[in-house]
């Protein structure tokens, strides 16, 4: 978003300081990250909301809480549709974009989830831009088994940034340097597949001489090459150029923010057009803040449908600003003054629908009203009119009307004046159908066959006496030849939680009060109080991540009934690991647990014999055996408190490591996912086993997710005093102990790729290789340390770490 776009949005705001202050009080408030740091994304999760808030749309996406604009790399991946789009999750007006997402299977039940893309744990500006997902790896950025998402940003250039875990977290390509240098002013890279010659497109607005776009392309996604530049007056930010058919032709498509497009050819260097006069396929208020504004179509969508979603900026409430349209279909067909886009509400729409009623060839008169007995919040209406017969000057309907005859909305179809909602419709073969989309903050018209539309922002006044419809005419009667009323339901589902686990849902409370916090779910009891998953089992392996805030114990509870009463194994202030059921602690193993603590633990289990693990141990602290619960839920526990559980999962997944006793964190926070262990470090944090050594070999796969450095630690002290040898994003490999690099080897290392590091220790001589490599790319002396610990570290990042072994 420009400068000029945000003091547009400011002045149709017209807001005051006092109006501002007040609404970004609403919000949790959060530290912003700052340079040089990894913030962890502190913004989520977003303040509870059950999306019944006056004005929030039912079915119309809006962010859960903040600011939100333009969208923005618009992808179908891996399974579901992502929608990121340009945000401010500290309030609720324009500033300091990040990057919001929302994933959903359907197009209609949206999924919030954290930041994409956040100033300075990404560098750059994190201005508006577009995405793809890289099938064939064409990048040679992919990792795992995910198709890389890849999306573009910044401004006066192009930067790359790229997810392997679909979308999960983001790494900027080469450090977030400009992959294209601009030096006019530019923005909104947008990027489409030219299957015809193998090869990715790119369009970017700049001024570059006067308004239009700079034409790129690329073999890889990330080498690009200047192609040509289309200039138009009317070509203003956030363009979209993509290929579409018409009547068995391949054309192309190049649209800007304000909804107006013109169709052409593309060769793979140059986009032509013989009707360079744009045509408009949103008749809304088509300006930054209005009611359409910056449309981006999807990447990758299933069938090849052109799907197409755009900012709504007129839709306000008391924790969000700003919404976006229902997703369109787009086709491309034929008309008198050339080919015509259409816009029709996607089908999958039909998931929301409930109960309806129709009615058929009746005459609408002054006075009578069809849709008398209808009291409906938010649904669809759509109907056909004989224009040609019609003696009525208007006819329509009046939106959330009420007793007195007034109306929140008027949807009118002037017939003299040939226009539908104050914008030219013609009859076809002298009907009129329009397809109206109500939702508590929206209403979007459609006619003749989606090429009419407009979309709009209306606070629609949602008290039973104000949801009446009324079907009218004036003037005279009008033929009604169908109609249909569909009441919509609401597409809002259960928030993203911020518990990360592979148990099925729906999860329960039994006692107690359980949120989310950026940390996971917290649990707040004065007694027991339990957090069931819907998944069952008897014998199992279930590990989860638990931190003691307040609470005096907390665990893992297991082979449960819906109340809780079953197995749990926790951890204990006063000094214990326990498993205990109803009426009986089967076993303890004495250990200081500490208030404020995190500790990693393990259940496993067989028939009756349940061993419990503390803190990655390779020997069960618990050994014990009891018959009472055979199967039954999993699940968490709290006692007396305030404690949080993170990673709750099933199966064989987790951190796999050398056989030691128990692990300890020295800085940092570390917890336990199913593809290894994650750490979190403003500065050096370390996570340590007991297991000590002298003369060996270490090996183990590091990556640094976000940031700077991931690694191997070794003869350590008990605070992480010894050596470390580490992959550095900077592009290093490094020795390093206590006030000395010892050695360092340059090679790049890329945020979000996994490198596996082997150390060999003789005496005073320490190698290291990388990625299995035939020679060591540091072998260097050093007599600091002859013996200690072994474990991991993080350096002003977030990491992972697996597969550690010592021989």
């Amino acid at each position: 978003m420009s400068p000029k776009r945000v003091g547009l949005v400011v002045r149709i705001a017209r807001v005051s300081l006092v109006v501002l202050l007040a609404a970004l009080a609403v919000l949790v408030p959060v530290s912003p990250a700052s340079a040089g740091t990894v913030a962890g994304y502190p913004e989520f999760p977003y303040p509870a909301t059950t999306y019944q808030e006056p004005f929030r749309g039912q079915f119309h996406f809006s962010s859960q809480a903040g600011w939100m604009n333009d969208p923005n790399g618009l992808v179908y991946a891996n399974g579901l549709y992502h929608f990121f789009y340009q945000h401010n999750p500290h309030g609720l007006e324009w500033d300091t974009m990040h990057w919001g997402h929302a994933t959903s299977p359907d197009l209609v039940h949206w999924t919030q989830k954290p930041i994409a893309l956040e100033p300075d744990v990404h560098p750059g500006i994190l201005f508006s831009g577009g995405g793809v997902v890289d099938r064939d790896n064409t990048s040679g950025l992919k990792t795992g088994p995910l198709d890389p998402i890849i999306v573009f940003t910044n401004t006066n250039g192009v930067g790359v940034y790229y997810s392997n875990d679909n979308g999960r977290s983001f790494q900027p390509y080469d450090k977030g340097r400009k992959q294209i240098e601009i030096p006019e002013e530019s923005r909104d890279p947008k990027v489409v597949w030219d299957a015809a010659r193998r090869q990715w497109a790119m369009v970017v607005w700049s001024d570059r001489g006067g308004r239009g776009v700079d034409v790129y392309t690329s073999p890889d996604l990330l080498h690009w090459s200047f192609a040509s530049r289309y200039a138009a007056d009317w070509l203003f930010e956030c363009p979209d150029l993509f290929p579409m058919t018409l009547n068995g032709t391949q054309q192309w498509v190049l649209t800007s923010a304000t909804s107006e497009y013109v169709v052409g050819s593309f060769d793979g260097r140059t986009f032509r057009t013989d009707r360079p006069q744009p045509k408009k396929m949103n008749q809304g208020t088509t300006f930054a803040g209005g009611t359409f504004y910056a449309a981006e179509t999807f990447s990758n969508a299933p069938g090849g449908r052109v799907v197409q979603m755009a900012w709504q900026g007129g839709n306000r409430g008391s924790t969000w600003t700003g919404d976006a349209t229902f997703p369109a279909e787009l086709k491309l067909v034929g008309s008198p003054d050339g080919p015509q886009i259409t816009r029709t509400p996607v089908a999958e729409l039909d998931s929301l629908r409930a109960d309806s009623r129709s009615w058929q060839n009746q005459t609408v008169s002054p006075g009578s009203n069809l849709f008398g007995g209808i009291l409906a919040d938010t649904y669809e209406i759509t109907a056909t009119f004989d224009v040609a017969s019609a003696t009525a000057a208007q006819f329509g309907f009046a939106l959330h009307s009420r007793s007195d005859g007034s109306a929140d909305r008027t949807v009118v179809y002037d017939r003299a004046a040939g226009t539908l909602y104050g914008k030219p419709l013609a009859p076809t073969n002298g009907e009129v159908t329009l397809r109206l989309l109500v939702d508590r903050g929206q209403l979007e018209v459609f006619g003749g066959d989606g090429r009419f539309s407009v979309a709009d922002n209306v606070n629609f006044d949602s008290a039973a006496v104000s949801q009446g419809i009324r079907l009218f005419a004036t003037g005279g009667q009008v033929r009604l030849k169908s109609a249909k009323f569909t009441r919509l339901s609401t597409s809002w589902g259960t928030a993203q939680s911020t518990l990360e686990s592979n148990l099925a849902g729906p999860w329960h409370a039994a006692g107690g009060s359980w949120t989310d916090t950026s940390g996971g779910k917290q649990a707040r009891a004065t007694g027991d109080a339990f957090y069931l998953a819907a998944s069952t089992a008897g014998d199992a392996v279930y590990q989860g991540d638990v931190r003691l805030d307040t609470a005096q114990a907390a665990g893992l509870t297991f082979r449960a009934t819906d109340d809780g009463a079953g197995y749990t194994a926790n951890i204990d202030t006063s000094g214990v690991v326990k498993l205990w059921r109803p009426g009986r602690d089967i076993a303890t193993y004495a250990t200081p647990i500490a208030a404020g603590s995190t500790h990693h633990l393990e259940v496993r289990t067989t028939g009756s014999r349940i061993q419990v693990l503390l803190d990655h141990g390779s020997t069960p602290v618990i050994d014990a055996t009891d018959d009472v619960y055979a199967s039954g839920r999993f699940g968490a526990n709290a006692y007396h408190g305030t404690a949080t559980v993170q990673n709750l999962n099933t199966g064989a997944g987790g951190l796999d490591a050398f056989t030691s006793g128990a692990w300890t964190a020295r800085g940092g926070t570390w917890t336990t996912t199913p593809d290894g262990l994650r750490g979190r470090s403003p500065d050096d944090g370390f996570y340590l086993s007991d297991r000590t050594g002298t003369d060996f070999t270490y090996d183990g796969d590091v990556s640094v997710t976000n940031g700077t450095a991931a690694g191997l630690t070794f003869r350590a002290a008990a605070d992480g005093t010894g050596y470390t040898a580490n992959v550095d994003s900077g592009g290093l490999v490094k020795l390093w102990r206590p006030g000395r690099d010892i050695a360092t080897y340059a090679t790049p290392i890329i945020e979000g790729r996994t490198y596996h590091l082997t150390v060999r220790t003789t005496g005073a001589r320490i190698q290291v290789w990388l990625d299995h490599g035939a020679a060591p790319v540091i072998d260097a002396t050093d007599t600091a340390y002859a013996s200690g610990r072994f474990g991991v570290n993080g350096y002003a990042g977030n990491t992972l770490t697996q597969h550690l072994a010592i021989s």
